[in-house]
């Protein structure tokens, strides 16, 4: 970095589970990062559902899209004035913004149908609107740089782990758990070109589904993996849900909703009407799901290179017991502890967020924030789309 000076960013993240904006007020300096503050603003339910409308490419109407894009530019405006309160701070005190905003659409393959090869990513959020309300330039739709250079525009956040978690003496695994699990893998002594990350599958994003669709919406989530620790494997149902040759393909490699949402999930509930499971035996094996792909994608990608001891988990996974202990139990046969980021210092819900405001930071100072070999693309890049203020506003 070019300064010693303080400077004050804020980082937001909306995932694929919906569940809300996490904003984060960070401080960075040349010597490394602190968080400053942390808050998660829910979704209105109605909001929510609206978003979710948007995963069915037949909903995606233009009209809809440009609605909640604007609609989320005020939300995540919202949020982003909230935390900066919450740390003590005013707007004039705040260098930018960076907001991931909500991925709708995730398409990391090339296809040509018109003959030129595409492939494309859609994330929305105005940033100029955040900019607009809060009088902070702002710095959004991260991923079409990398996609742009040959990418997959994911996964992105590896770039701040390798900068906070590097080590010289030890393999450093990093799982996020939100509604795709995601791994990094930082060898050690490594440099940032032997950094590698990847889509492991679904997260929470089909325990999730599952629940509210038995609960018929009154809940979103397995609080603490109740339902899914009252419950028994489907052994069957596993085997089957473990064919999807996602699991099988090669490095790089990113997925979403496009993939493991909602089609996806009312195929397990077909199946579960077959095998006449219970709906907490259905839930038991899509946590399952979860933590066995995790395992075998170290097994498959990641040991036969590298060898690590522990694997640290971020994101909401972290808080459902069930799936911990199951991970856990996959990952003991390979000599690895599973830990928490509270285990290690870190901020399970801030972690995502805390990455946005660093990416944030390098693209205001015209600094490259991508990993190459991480993401598949050619050549680094400076990702994101800077949203300035009003001119002749006052901060």
């Amino acid at each position: 970095m070019e300064t010693k000076e303080k400077r004050y960013v804020v980082g937001m993240m909306s995932g694929t589970s919906v569940d809300g904006v996490d904003a984060a007020l960070v401080e960075i300096t040349d010597e490394g990062m602190s968080l400053l503050a942390f808050e998660n603003k829910p979704f209105p339910p109605v909001v929510r559902d609206k978003i979710f409308e948007l995963f069915k490419a037949e909903n995606a109407t233009v009209d809809k899209i440009g609605y909640m894009s604007f609609l989320l530019g005020e939300i995540y405006a919202g949020a982003a004035l909230s935390v900066i309160e919450k740390g003590g701070m005013t707007p004039s005190d705040i260098s930018c913004v960076g907001s991931h905003g909500q991925t709708i659409w995730h398409a990391p393959a090339y296809i040509s149908p018109d003959g030129i090869p595409v492939h494309y990513t859609v994330q929305i959020g105005e940033g100029s609107v955040i900019a607009c309300r809060t009088r902070i330039p702002t710095v959004s739709d991260f991923r079409v740089a990398d996609m742009a250079a040959g990418g997959q525009g994911a996964p992105l956040v590896p770039f701040t782990e390798y900068l906070l978690y590097r080590r010289e003496d030890e393999t450093v695994l990093l799982q996020n758990i939100g509604g795709i699990g995601n791994i990094t893998v930082i060898p050690a002594g490594c440099a940032s070109g032997d950094v590698f990350a990847f889509d492991t599958g679904p997260g929470n994003m089909i325990i999730d589904a599952v629940v509210s669709h038995v609960t018929g919406g009154r809940e979103t989530y397995d609080r603490g993996g109740e339902r899914g620790k009252r419950g028994k494997v489907s052994e069957e149902l596993l085997r089957g849900l473990l064919s999807d040759e996602y699991y099988t393909l090669p490095l790089p490699k990113t997925t979403g909703r496009e993939r493991f949402g909602t089609q996806y999930t009312e195929k397990i509930l077909a199946k579960q009407r077959s095998l006449d499971l219970s709906d907490d035996d259905l839930i038991a094996t899509v946590t399952a799901l979860t933590a066995k792909t995790i395992a075998d994608a170290y097994e498959r990608y990641i040991l036969p290179k590298h060898r690590a001891k522990a694997l640290i988990v971020g994101g909401g996974g972290g808080y459902n017991n069930t799936l911990m202990g199951m991970l856990s139990d996959y990952m003991a046969p390979f000599g690895v502890k599973v830990r928490t980021q509270e285990d290690v210092g870190g901020n399970s819900d801030a972690k995502e967020a805390v990455a946005f405001a660093i990416l944030a930071d390098c693209c205001m100072r015209g600094e490259t924030n991508t990993l190459p070999g991480v993401t598949g693309a050619e050549y680094e890049t400076v990702m994101g789309k800077i949203s300035l203020p009003p001119k002749g506003w006052r901060r």
